[in-house]
């Protein structure tokens, strides 16, 4: 039941967010005589002097009203963006670069809402991180060790005896046993020097106190330091869109009517896409969908919508989009890398 609310709030969230980055265009409301705002006589919907709205609410329900008028527009372009995004996203790359605005819905707000929705279903789906991993104390590792030493130093006896008492490696056989006695000799001396406060195990592997730090918190809560990760993923989601810039640039570098205008509309719009993409395979596991359905969405559909974008978008014939979405398949994978090494330093910061 918890999971459920938490969907629908992170939902709702993302619906309100999104709105608010929204441009209103075209979305008025029948003119008054005067702008309540600045006194001037309305022509329009929307006062051409200060750009206030000339139908206000006054009453208790105004926010709610607001709230489900804001979210009913958004709704209303939402479901003329969709369809173009899922089968035409050049296109609407193409036409929202070139200024048709007010029918779509604009990149960075599909992207909130998308990524908002996305994380409200993996709630409902129940995918977040494990919270019951254990790492063990040191007395529990250095138990563990011991007893490997001790099952191989068993081994080795029985290898030992069941050789001829002629044989070379019966000899080597019992040095290699002896040296294991030394060694699990060591470890219960050391296990007990920890139970006792007297030993301590050092985590100063890299000599950097930073990185040092970080994995002796992961070592004492890995589920917590998950449960971080998960959410730092969810709060700077929006820096997958400027490490993947100066790959979008690479692809084109040559191509002077491009700008780094047009690439950030392409990558947002595509970064949503793959977004609402997860959300439908993570529906499509919880109602049983077949494996090879789920395995289909999940490998063939992200490349042929990057391949139809970037032909659409950029005029490509399908060799060169087929390239050029094979080269940036690998970008993809350097940039996610990227952001994962990010949301690490920022946890271990």
């Amino acid at each position: 039941m918890v999971g459920e609310i938490e969907a629908a709030g992170e939902l709702a969230t993302g619906a309100l967010l999104g709105r608010a980055v929204e441009p209103n265009r075209g979305e008025g409301h029948d003119a008054g005589h005067l702008c309540l705002n600045c006194g001037t006589a309305l022509i329009g919907a929307h006062c051409h002097r200060c750009g206030q709205s000339g139908h206000v609410h006054r009453s208790l329900g105004a926010i709610g009203h607001e709230i489900l008028h804001g979210v009913a527009h958004f709704e209303g372009k939402l479901w003329r963006t969709l369809p173009l995004l899922a089968w035409w996203p050049g296109e609407l790359t193409r036409r929202y670069v070139e200024g048709e605005r007010a029918r779509f819905v604009s990149p960075m707000a599909l992207f909130l809402f998308s990524i908002f929705a996305m994380f409200a279903v993996f709630s409902w789906a129940g995918i977040s991180a494990p919270a019951d991993l254990k790492t063990g104390n040191a007395s529990e590792q250095i138990e563990l060790v011991r007893k490997g030493l001790a099952d191989d130093r068993a081994e080795l006896i029985k290898a030992r005896d069941a050789r001829a008492a002629d044989d070379p490696k019966r000899a080597r056989d019992a040095q290699r046993i002896a040296e294991l006695d030394e060694e699990i000799a060591g470890l219960a001396a050391v296990g007990k020097a920890s139970e006792n406060g007297t030993y301590r195990v050092s985590t100063s592997l890299s000599g950097w106190a930073m990185l040092d730090h970080g994995i002796e918190k992961w070592k004492k809560n890995p589920s917590l330091m998950l449960y971080k990760l998960q959410a730092s993923s969810y709060k700077f989601s929006w820096l997958l869109i400027p490490l993947s810039l100066p790959f979008m640039w690479l692809l084109f570098a040559w191509r002077r009517e491009f700008h780094l205008y047009d690439h950030t509309v392409f990558v947002t719009y595509s970064i949503a896409f793959m977004s609402l993409l997860l959300i439908a395979v993570t529906v499509l596991g919880e109602i049983g969908a077949s494996e090879g359905l789920i395995i289909f969405a999940v490998l063939v559909v992200p490349f042929v919508h990057l391949t139809r974008q970037l032909k659409q978008a950029y005029a490509l014939r399908w060799f060169p989009a087929i390239v050029r979405s094979v080269i940036l398949s690998f970008f993809i994978l350097i940039v996610i890398l990227l952001f994962l090494i990010i949301l690490l330093a920022l946890g271990m910061s």
